[in-house]
């Protein structure tokens, strides 16, 4: 029998919970028992299995069916074999068996809140900017709950956050939803990432301008689209278009391509906080936007330890304004 349908069963063969079908009455302990008759298509070993008689096994499958009012078994001296409506009936109570499953753990969690994985989305920025220590913080404080880190960029946080797959989604800009809540967490500048052998390396700061005519290494669309759609524009409104030569999909991609003299980068203001040999990050005076990071949430059938993460994160707000 399959490990999760063996689980289910032995789960549920220490609780008698009373089902109706038609003003008749049978339990989940005789449902387990026709599945695991079902199952091995013996009534011997289906009864070893589960540590019953033979003949008490027998009696239960008998009242299962007067239950029913079906015959689920066709049996002979040498085998036993599912009728059509035993195939049917097995297919039904395997599914409602996972669903009360279901049940049980949501119960136990509804009862047990001390315990319980946030789902949390993050992009390049927030793991490079502020997001570890609010990490750290909410753990010192509140070490039962787990947060549970689940890298992506911005678009498609904001899908998985929809559908459910994540608990919050820090990413850049708003999700503009009526059931959603954005709070603004930290706002970046733009910074030039800068290889240490570059002619632009010894200025102290950096204008927009003085990279129109530079080779670009970029964080690629998929990975950093919602940052591109921020500064082409910054770009083209003072008449250029930046020069990509290299794409790369990470951080980490692009810092080692800097440093190794491909091109220079803009990045997020908070790669000061990393150190990369060979890449100096120099500010760029002259774009007053600034990059903002929203942590974001469905506001609906939160529990008790995602609300209790939500309120920690709206200590760290900034203003929005």
């Amino acid at each position: 029998m399959h490990k999760l349908h063996e689980y289910l069963f032995n789960k549920a063969m220490s609780t008698s919970i009373p089902l109706t079908f038609n003003a008749t009455r049978f339990d989940i302990r005789q449902v387990n028992v026709f599945l695991h008759v079902a199952e091995e298509l013996h009534y011997g070993k289906a009864a070893e299995r589960l540590f019953v008689s033979q003949s008490a096994l027998s009696r239960s499958v008998q009242s299962l069916e007067e239950a029913l009012g079906v015959i689920l078994f066709e049996r002979s001296t040498r085998k036993v074999r599912l009728t059509a409506a035993g195939e049917a009936f097995a297919v039904e109570a395997r599914l409602a068996l996972v669903h009360i499953e279901r049940a049980r753990a949501a119960a136990s969690g509804a009862t047990n809140l001390s315990t319980k994985r946030i789902k949390v989305g993050y992009m390049d920025f927030a793991i490079n900017g502020c997001l570890p220590e609010i990490f750290n913080n909410f753990h010192n404080e509140f070490p039962d709950d787990i947060i549970d880190l689940r890298y992506g960029p911005t678009q498609s946080q904001k899908k998985d956050l929809i559908e459910g797959k994540l608990d919050v989604a820090i990413i850049i800009g708003k999700l503009n939803s009526n059931k959603v809540k954005n709070i603004l967490i930290e706002k970046y500048d733009y910074v030039a990432l800068v290889p240490e052998q570059h002619p632009l390396a010894k200025n102290s700061e950096i204008k927009i301008e003085d990279l129109a005519d530079l080779s670009f290494v970029l964080g690629n669309e998929d990975s950093f689209g919602t940052f591109r759609q921020l500064f082409f524009p910054i770009c083209h409104a003072v008449g250029f278009h930046p020069k990509i030569i290299q794409e790369a999909s990470s951080t980490t991609g692009i810092l080692g391509m800097v440093a190794a003299g491909v091109g220079l980068s803009v990045y997020a203001g908070c790669a000061r906080n990393l150190q990369r040999a060979g890449v100096l990050v120099k500010p760029i005076i002259n774009i007053k936007d600034l990059i903002p990071s929203y942590a974001c949430w469905v506001t609906e059938n939160n529990n008790v330890v995602e609300n209790r993460f939500h309120r920690y994160l709206e200590s760290y707000a900034l203003n929005d304004g």
